[in-house]
């Protein structure tokens, strides 16, 4: 694989000077620096390439091994770029920044939980509420949070003597390098529980079982996700909890079909009604509705019922159609007398009563792919 040439990265000559060289990586190093790179994402990889690089130009064994044989002289001499010297990237800009720019602790947010609610196609009308069970971590209620047994004392960390971190210093090519971590005895909260509380075990939080009363509003759709803010697990102190994701599921409903706001019902029409025109009662989410059949209706054909389908999300007082399919029944066991007046019916149909072969499938599909 190709590297770059380290001169280059630093934008030096290769008859720089050791503080050139320094001053160079200073600049490179404050341009790459997060507080005014964060619109890079490959600022963190582009800032060991120049530490790496520095490491290099800085050392004047392996600058000189670097000018006669290249990354090949160095790698043959056992020098790993990559991993000389440093924990991470926090500890190269606290070198020369005295800081942890890439990720600054602190205190953890709770994380998200996620639960379900199911309701009928009739329910999306109209919006409703659901109780819906969870597990989570919750702040302890016998402790209220502070992780000592009630009416007992909190006392500084003699860890950390009340700092809430430790710290360890470690020698670099850059020299000393300190680096705080948060205390493990008192989790970064520089005071701890003389007496622990026995129900959370000196955490503050503990796992519970938690109800929630969701609302759920007209025109949701399955599948679609309701946050709330705050219901989901604790943070640690100081830190925001997570929020709680309840995933709505629409029971499918016999004889309806969803399509947007619209809802599709296909409803068994016998063959003379559809000859002859009538009456039918057709099920819709508001009850039964009787709908007018027209004489001749064929296989197919639609009846629009406005404003019987669904709201739209967001806004509950517009609603969608039901839109009525008529599946013509053609009758299959005729008896004697049945099939005679057919015939006879057949006999007296006229050419407007005939099908066109111009109006037959294949023609109106030849039609449709001109």
């Amino acid at each position: 694989m190709n590297q770059r040439d380290y001169y280059e990265i630093l934008g030096v000559s290769r008859e720089a000077s050791e503080a050139e060289i320094k001053k160079a990586f200073r600049s490179t190093a404050r341009r790459l620096h997060p507080d005014v790179n964060d619109h890079d994402p490959a600022a963190e990889e582009k800032f060991k390439e120049a530490a790496e690089a520095y490491e290099v130009l800085s050392d004047p064994d392996r600058r000189a091994t670097y000018d006669s044989f290249g990354h090949e002289g160095l790698e043959s001499g056992g020098f790993s770029p990559r991993s000389a010297g440093f924990g991470s990237i926090e500890d190269l800009f606290g070198a020369f920044f005295g800081g942890a720019p890439f990720g600054r602790r602190g205190p953890s947010p709770g994380a998200d939980v996620g639960a379900m609610a199911e309701i009928d196609l009739a329910d999306v009308v109209t919006g409703t509420e659901r109780e819906v069970e969870f597990d989570v971590v919750a702040s302890c209620d016998e402790c209220r949070g502070n992780g000592a047994e009630p009416g007992t004392a909190i006392e500084r960390c003699e860890q950390c003597g009340g700092s809430g971190e430790l710290r360890t210093t470690t020698r670099t090519p850059f020299g000393r390098v300190v680096r705080a971590n948060p205390c493990d005895a008192c989790r970064g909260e520089g005071r701890r529980p003389v007496s622990p509380c026995p129900k959370c075990t000196g955490l503050g939080r503990r796992h519970t079982t938690r109800t929630w009363k969701v609302e759920i509003p007209p025109g949701i759709d399955d599948g679609q996700r309701i946050r709330i803010n705050g219901a989901g697990h604790a943070g640690e102190p100081g830190a925001p909890p997570g929020d709680l994701y309840v995933q709505v599921s629409v029971k499918p409903r016999d004889g309806f079909i969803r399509d947007g706001d619209d809802v599709v019902s296909v409803v068994p029409l016998d063959a003379t009604t559809a000859m002859l025109g009538g009456q039918l009662d057709v099920e819709t989410l508001d009850g039964i509705r009787a709908v007018e059949v027209r004489p001749g209706t064929q296989p197919g054909a639609e009846e629009v019922l406005k404003g019987l389908g669904l709201p739209s999300l967001g806004n509950g007082k517009r609603r969608g159609d039901q839109r009525v399919v008529f599946n013509v029944v053609i009758p299959s066991n005729l008896s004697g007398e049945q099939a005679q007046i057919v015939r006879e019916l057949d006999e007296t149909l006229g050419g407007q009563n005939r099908p066109d072969e111009r109006d037959g499938l294949f023609a109106r599909l030849r039609r449709a792919g001109r």
